[in-house]
């Protein structure tokens, strides 16, 4: 039996069919107390599949607002913030468990490693896992905390990018978080699809035009996303 607190797994989701039931069906994230899928109106066979595993929130498109919809709806002491796309190293939600049994942390998130198998993923790898030590990381890594800190923080904020990399940033100041070591496997269909240097040219632009000052809705315009 789990000790700890309780975890409810929320995986935000918009037309992914192709890549739902691997995650749902895989008996790594049956370690969560409850399992949420927060879609955003998909027109695919995804909410049947979410159905069969897992307690199905619709909400208009909005990755920001289907994971706030998500927490409102769950009921664990930690939400745990998962994309379709991804698959967890077999202990990876007992280890969450087991990190936030300690008072001190408010937070954290898992080592993301990119499918691929080639020297472009490694770099991810590499890059993804120490820049989140500067409190930079996004929503592939499996963002976790504690339900009262995103309550207090105001969850996600309805912006139509950046808005897990901004979150990531208020919850590092909130309190010390704990960077796992447990795996979570991430698709590499984004760069594979668009190329891999329009991907980083988008992604370096994009960032460093925020930091400038520049609003996300405006920067929404130059992001594409891939499914």
């Amino acid at each position: 039996m789990a000790t700890g607190p309780s975890i409810s797994a929320i995986i935000i989701t918009l037309n992914e069919e192709t890549t739902l039931e691997r995650l749902l069906a895989d008996p790594a994230i049956h370690e969560a107390d409850e399992m949420i899928v927060a879609d955003g109106e998909s027109t695919d066979r995804t909410q049947e599949i979410a159905r069969k595993y897992a307690r199905l929130v619709t909400h208009s498109p909005s990755r920001a607002m289907q994971m706030n919809a998500g927490a409102r709806e769950a009921s664990g002491e930690v939400l745990l913030f998962l994309h379709s796309d991804v698959h967890l190293e077999s202990g990876a939600i007992e280890a969450v468990r087991q990190a936030m049994r300690n008072g001190d942390y408010v937070g954290g998130n898992l080592d993301i490693r990119f499918e691929g198998g080639d020297w472009i993923s490694a770099s991810f790898n590499f890059i993804y896992h120490w820049r989140r030590y500067l409190g930079i990381f996004y929503g592939d890594s499996a963002i976790f905390c504690r339900r009262e800190v995103f309550e207090r923080l105001g969850g996600y904020r309805n912006w139509p990018i950046l808005e897990d990399y901004e979150f990531g940033r208020r919850l590092f100041k909130a309190g010390r978080l704990a960077f796992l070591n447990r795996v979570i496997w991430v698709s590499d269909r984004r760069w594979r699809k668009a190329g891999l240097l329009k991907t980083l040219f988008s992604w370096v632009w994009i960032q460093s035009l925020y930091i400038l000052g520049v609003s996300p809705h405006r920067l929404a315009r130059w992001y594409r996303h891939v499914r």
